[in-house]
Parts: structure tokens; C-alpha cells; sequence
């Protein structure tokens, strides 16, 4: 069953019980207070014909010292006719209770008439053939008799009020609640049409559909869960990207990977094949051995570069304060004793310090030096700059190489990709040493500036967070 229907079905139901019990307690609320009145009224006719009774007794001959059975006979035949236009119903009996006067149709049971005293005035309700009435009793002593009076009055009226009333009611009542279902179906299908937008957006997300948002009809509760719905939904997709994108960058990995494996082991397993079926002269064997070293250098120079991006990535690095000019001066060692890459460095930095891992910025600047120098030709110049800069150092290497196309940009940083490869691979490049810089950086909280210009060259650095001197 559908949620707005729940909704209808509860609140017809809660509607029906209401006006149930409220009908029922008000319609015999007011048949009470019309039985009050009418036993009331009827008690006080009974008073009125107590007095007529001791009245017309008392206005009897004087001859007769006690009261005669003929003469309450007639007194209650003038009682009787003495209601004018209603019929009145009475019995008279003697001291026996035994009867002497009923009127016609007075009802001929007389346990009634068994628990009538002296003392007391009592009254029932009775049913008789469909109607119903309100029988009083009461003892008049008149010279020296006690007479027993019971009346009838018809009240059959006021229950024909309550049971008209009940069906009115009833007819009421349902007419109330065919109006109101249509109102609460209405309603009903209103305040639901949030959830209806919500499942519809889990049906399409479901099917793939992850850019599909719910429709905010609301600023209630309701519109928030829509609002956070949503934002999940946001999140829900970021996340389905970022692993689709990390799975698609895996591959690459993997295939990019088993390429540069194959080459290098193809010419390994060539020339040692060569070496080995045949007698080589000097020369020859000089080359071919020379051929296999390299190649193993450079599997083993990207067999390091993969297990540095490894830990790098699962590990922590202990920041210290570090003096930037300790890292110009190994650079300038190193690369100025560099005599095979025959290239003019040129460095210019501010003192200053940073907070970082000694080594591993050592990693980062020699890397983003030895891209610099495969992408330059010879006899180029190397900048290596360093500046201060609001609230931290930048690093900077810039050259006037061959340069990277902008959408080339984004992919420079993923494992074993090269712009050039038959530039890279001639100086034992595997694409891995801006990656690994990646991975360095994001540990310190940084992370690569590339800019770049096809034919004019590159500019790449990073920032660094400045120690503060304690």
C-alpha cells in the first residue's frame, strides 16, 4: 500500500473513532439531560396529584368517617380527566396494594407497585409496545387511609429524539468524512510528493544515472532530507569519478608499466642471446655488454622510483626546519660535477628556511632538475631559483626546452607517462620522477606550479610552509 494511502486510511480512522465517540457522548449527553427533565416533570405532576387527591378527600361528606373504595374510585376518574388534552395514566391502590382505580393501558405488573413506602418518592423508565415511559410512585395518607398513586408519563418522544438524532448524526458523520478523505487525499498526495521525487532519483541512480537530483519542493523536514540527499548524491558521485578515474589511471599504470619492462628486457635478453651463441670480437662484446648494462641500470633506477612512490605513499614524514641553502649547495654540487649532461646552471635563491624532510626535497629539486635537462638541449641554461614568497618559500627550476602542451599538463605527474619518450628513453627516462615528486609534496602539504610554453620551455615549482624561529 502506498504512503499516502496509509496516510488517507489512518486519518479516516482517527476521524471515524472521533466523531464516534464524541457523537455518541454528546447525543446521550443531551438525551440525559431531556430524561431529567422529563422524570422532573413527572415527579412534579405526581406532587401536584398527591395534593388534588388529599384535596378532593377532604372535600367529601363528613358522614363518611373514613375514606371509601367508590370514592377513590372517583376521584381518580376526575384525576384522570383532569389532564386536559394529554391522557394521563394512574393507579390508585389501598393499604393492601391492592388496586381500586388504573386508567386504560396502565401497564398491570405491579412489582412497581411492591417497593413503593411511606417514606420515599421512587420512579422507573419502562418500554411497553414500542414506547416508552416514566412510572413514579408515591403513599398519600388521607383520613386515616394510605393510598398508593403511580402515574405514567409518555416519554416515548425523547428516545425517538436520541435515535433521530443518532441517524442524523450518522449521516453526518459520513458525509464529514467523504469530504475530508478527498481533502486528505489531496493533501496526502501533496506532502508525499517529496518522498515520490526522492525514490524516483534512487531508481535513476540505481540504473547508473549518478548526475540525476531530487526536485526541493519544500523547506520543511522533508526539503532538508531532499537537500542532504542530494548533497550525499554529490559525494556519492565525486567518489564513483575519483575511483572510475583511479581504476582507468591503474590501467594505464599496468599497461604503461609492462611496456617499459619489455623494451629494456628485450634488448637485455637480445644481446645476452648474442653474447652467448656466438664469438664476438672485442668491440662487439664491448658493445653488447654495454647495451645490458644500461638497460639494467635503468630497470633498476625505475625499480627504486617505483618503491620510493610506494612508501612515500603510505608513509609519514617528520618535518624539521630546514635551511634552503643547504639544499642549493648539494644541488649545486651535484649537478655543476655533472659534466655528461653539459648543460650551464644557473642559480639564484633567498635565504631563507622551511619545514620539511631533508631527503626527500632532495628527491623533488634533483627530479624536477633531471626533467628539466632531458627536456633541454645541450648546452642549455638550468635555472634554479628560490624566493620568498607570503607565508611560505617557492621553489623554482626553469628551462628553455622543447615545453608541454596544455592538455598534456594534467598527465606529466602519472606514472610513466613522458611527453617525449624517444627523448626520455635516450637518457634513461621512465616517466616516474614527477610523479614521485607528486607524492613528496602531498606529504608536505604542497604540490606542483607547472608553466609551460611549447618550443620556449618550462617553469615548475612548489611551496614550501617557512619555519618560524622560536
Amino acid at each position: 500500500m502506498k504512503f499516502s494511502y496509509k496516510i488517507l486510511l489512518c486519518t479516516i480512522m482517527t476521524m471515524a473513532l472521533a466523531f464516534g465517540v464524541s457523537g455518541y457522548l454528546f447525543i446521550n449527553y443531551v438525551f440525559q439531560n431531556s430524561m431529567e427533565r422529563e422524570v422532573g416533570q413527572a415527579m412534579n405532576e405526581s406532587s401536584i396529584l398527591q395534593f388534588a387527591f388529599e384535596t378532593a378527600a377532604l372535600n367529601i361528606p363528613s358522614k363518611y368517617e373514613v375514606l371509601q373504595n367508590g370514592t377513590i374510585e372517583q376521584i381518580g376518574v376526575k384525576l384522570e380527566s383532569s389532564g386536559g388534552e394529554g391522557r394521563r395514566l394512574l393507579r390508585l391502590s389501598d393499604e393492601n396494594r391492592v388496586p381500586l382505580y388504573a386508567s386504560d393501558g396502565f401497564v398491570e405488573a405491579t412489582d412497581f407497585l411492591e417497593q413503593i413506602d411511606a417514606k420515599t418518592r421512587i420512579y422507573r423508565v419502562i418500554q411497553r409496545e414500542n414506547r416508552y415511559y416514566v412510572q413514579t410512585g408515591a403513599v398519600i395518607t388521607s383520613l386515616d387511609r394510605a393510598i398508593y398513586l403511580e402515574t405514567m408519563k409518555d416519554v416515548t418522544e425523547v428516545f425517538a429524539e436520541r435515535t433521530g438524532g443518532f441517524s442524523v448524526y450518522r449521516r453526518m458523520m459520513i458525509v464529514v468524512l467523504l469530504v475530508s478523505s478527498l481533502i486528505m487525499l489531496l493533501l496526502a498526495h501533496l506532502l508525499t510528493r517529496p518522498i515520490r521525487l526522492l525514490t524516483r532519483a534512487t531508481r535513476k541512480m540505481a540504473r547508473g544515472d549518478y548526475s540525476y537530483r531530487a526536485k526541493q519542493v519544500s523547506n520543511d523536514e522533508m526539503g532538508q532530507l531532499t537537500k542532504d540527499f542530494n548533497r550525499m548524491a554529490n559525494v556519492l558521485e565525486d567518489t564513483i569519478r575519483k575511483l572510475e578515474e583511479e581504476v582507468q589511471a591503474r590501467e594505464e599504470f599496468i599497461a604503461a608499466f609492462s611496456h617499459e619492462l619489455k623494451t629494456p628486457l628485450t634488448a637485455i635478453i637480445g644481446y645476452a642471446d648474442l653474447l652467448r651463441s656466438r664469438k664476438l670480437d672485442e668491440e662487439k662484446g664491448f658493445l653488447s655488454a654495454n647495451y645490458i648494462y644500461t638497460e639494467g641500470k635503468r630497470l633498476e633506477s625505475m625499480a627504486f622510483r617505483l618503491l620510493d612512490m610506494t612508501v612515500t605513499r603510505h608513509g609519514e614524514v617528520d618535518l624539521q626546519t630546514i635551511d634552503v641553502e643547504n639544499l642549493f649547495c648539494y644541488l649545486k654540487e651535484l649537478h655543476e660535477a655533472d659534466h655528461e649532461n653539459d648543460m650551464c646552471f644557473r642559480f639564484d635563491y633567498q635565504s631563507g628556511k622551511v619545514l620539511g624532510e631533508a631527503d626527500l626535497l632532495k628527491t623533488v629539486l634533483n627530479n624536477l632538475v633531471d626533467n628539466a635537462c632531458k627536456a633541454s638541449e645541450a648546452g642549455s641554461e638550468i635555472e634554479i631559483l628560490g624566493e620568498k614568497v607570503e607565508g611560505g618559500y617557492r621553489f623554482v627550476v626553469r628551462d628553455h626546452g622543447v615545453g608541454i602542451a596544455p592538455e598534456e599538463r594534467k598527465k606529466i605527474t602519472q606514472a610513466f607517462y613522458m611527453v617525449d619518450k624517444s627523448r626520455s628513453r635516450s637518457r634513461n627516462g621512465a616517466g616516474l620522477g614527477l610523479a614521485l615528486c607528486t607524492e613528496i609534496l602531498k606529504l608536505h602539504g604542497s604540490e606542483l606550479e607547472i608553466e609551460s610554453t611549447v618550443g620556449e620551455g618550462s617553469c615548475i615549482g612548489f611551496r614550501l610552509a617557512e619555519a618560524i624561529d622560536e
